[in-house]
C-alpha cells in the first residue's frame, strides 16, 4: 500500500526544502534554534557579511520560515516554520557521511 501525501503538503514541503537547502541558511537556522537573534549576532557568530545574512533572512522570511521583529535600530529573527527543527534533526542524526 502506497501512502499518498496530500499534494498541497508536498508543495509546501518542497518549498521549505528548496529555501533551506543552502549551507549558509542551514547555519543561520541552526543558530536561530537557540531563540530569537539580531542580524548582527547572526553575522558575527557565523562570520558572514551583513549583506549575505540579510539576503538569506529575506528569502526565508518571504517563504514563511522565519519572522522579523524590529526593536529600534535592531531587527530580530526567529524560526516560525516547525518543519525546520525536524530538518535540522534529520541532518544531525541521519547517516550522511557514508
Amino acid at each position: 500500500l502506497i501512502r499518498a501525501i496530500d499534494p498541497a503538503a508536498l508543495c509546501k514541503a518542497a518549498d521549505v526544502i528548496k529555501v533551506v537547502g543552502h549551507p549558509d541558511r542551514l547555519r543561520i537556522l541552526e543558530f536561530l534554534e537557540e531563540g530569537e537573534k539580531a542580524v548582527g549576532e547572526i553575522q558575527e557568530c557565523l562570520d558572514l557579511p551583513q549583506a549575505i545574512v540579510s539576503q538569506h533572512l529575506a528569502k526565508m522570511r518571504g517563504s514563511g520560515i522565519v519572522e522579523a521583529r524590529r526593536d529600534d535600530v535592531h531587527v530580530y529573527y526567529c524560526i516560525i516554520e516547525p518543519k525546520v527543527k525536524h530538518i535540522l534533526n534529520c541532518i544531525r542524526h541521519c547517516d550522511l557521511y557514508d
